[in-house]
């Protein structure tokens, strides 16, 4: 399916909005797991993010529009929440929750890949872009995943 202008707006407004709340849950789950080594994963994790927020604004921008001001206000707010609820759990929980939030990101900018390639929207820019966001999000997925096999592997072994 090709897309026109306002759909490819609408689909970029989504990733500003899952973005931003990304941001903010990484954050707040820095600041709970602030005494380990996932918190500072978690706060590179929000660096990286926000680098995806300001490249969809900025791609957004380019289209002659602005980005939705409901990402700016709910987003923030949902991700925050999120993050604080998600926080109280242990790590272990946090990080498959994270693993279906980022899995889903990626099916979602694997669709719009797929359709803005096909579309008079696909430039080199813009297909790099959501690619390498793409890839962030994958690299995000296994690091939780690794981390998540660590653990487990360390819940079933016996210590000496």
């Amino acid at each position: 399916m090709a897309l026109n202008k306002d759909q490819l707006v609408s689909k970029l407004n989504w990733f500003y909005s899952l973005e931003l709340n990304q941001v903010d849950l990484y954050k707040s789950q820095s600041k709970s797991f602030s005494n380990e080594y996932a918190g500072l994963v978690f706060e590179k994790l929000a660096e990286i993010e926000q680098l995806h927020v300001d490249n969809i604004s900025a791609k957004i921008r380019e289209l002659g529009t602005s980005p939705t001001k409901i990402g700016d206000v709910i987003s923030p707010i949902v991700g925050s929440i999120a993050g604080k609820i998600i926080g109280m759990k242990d790590l272990h929980s946090v990080l498959k929750i994270n693993i279906m939030i980022e899995q889903k990101a990626m099916k979602d900018y694997k669709e719009l890949i797929n359709n803005v390639k096909n579309s008079q929207y696909g430039s080199n820019d813009l297909m790099k872009l959501l690619t390498q966001n793409f890839i962030d999000e994958n690299l995000h997925t296994e690091w939780f995943k690794t981390k998540l096999s660590e653990i487990q592997t360390l819940e079933f072994s016996i210590k000496p």
